[in-house]
């Protein structure tokens, strides 16, 4: 199949940005007196909404996970808004997409002003045709609606897209979306039980640059 689109989640693809929640969560579990087990990373990397309040409920033991949810990203925007560390090989692949005439969207599960923000800090914003936000969408990560509408307002079809994603609901998303994936893994690595959902596995965005001219030639 032929890449006509290339969509690319941000936290913790674009930006060194998912450290920075993980460090907040904890802050506030310690604050509470609350010991998060490692499974917590890997469940709310990736979600918004309904999803993640539940995850926040379970973990943090509360009725309702919403206000602990709002602190979180309070506490994040006021950190980024002092500095918005970037990836490494974030502007070789965007790059090589710019060279190749191949649109590239953003699909985060952050708001809208969160991402615009972050993209025009980092001096990125000019690389991307589209910028989706999960609160567009009904269902956030790992249902595939985020992916469906970033394939959708850049003209091609789902399997026509390549995701980049270092979440694994964020791959389980592209890939219920119908959308080529590639699995860059930032705190965790990459679990055997979502390999069969990955197009490829790669360190990092430099690998995943010369994969996919690989890819590319291969085709």
């Amino acid at each position: 199949m032929e890449c006509r689109g290339a969509i690319f989640d941000m936290d913790g693809l674009l930006f060194d940005t998912e450290r920075v929640y993980q460090e907040t969560w904890e802050e506030i579990a310690e604050e509470r007196g609350v010991k998060l087990g490692r499974g917590f990373t890997r469940e709310i990397s990736g979600t918004t909404g309904e999803r993640s309040c539940c995850i926040v409920e379970r973990y943090y033991h509360v009725s309702n996970g919403n206000d602990i949810r709002k602190e979180c990203m309070n506490r994040v925007k006021e950190k980024l808004n002092r500095s918005v560390p970037m990836k490494s090989g974030v502007h070789e692949i965007l790059g090589f997409f710019r060279e190749k005439g191949i649109p590239t969207a953003v699909a985060s599960s952050n708001g809208m002003e969160q991402i615009e923000s972050n993209l025009e800090k980092a001096g990125i914003r000019d690389y991307f045709t589209e910028v989706v936000s999960g609160v567009e969408v009904a269902n956030g990560k790992p249902a595939p609606d985020i992916f469906l509408l970033a394939a959708e307002r850049l003209n091609c079809a789902p399997g026509e897209c390549f995701v980049f994603e270092d979440s694994e609901n964020g791959i389980k998303a592209g890939h219920a979306a119908g959308c080529m994936t590639v699995m860059v893994p930032d705190l965790m690595e990459a679990s055997p039980e979502i390999l069969p959902y990955c197009t490829m596995v790669c360190s990092d965005l430099i690998q995943a640059r010369e994969e996919i001219q690989k890819f590319d030639r291969d085709k």
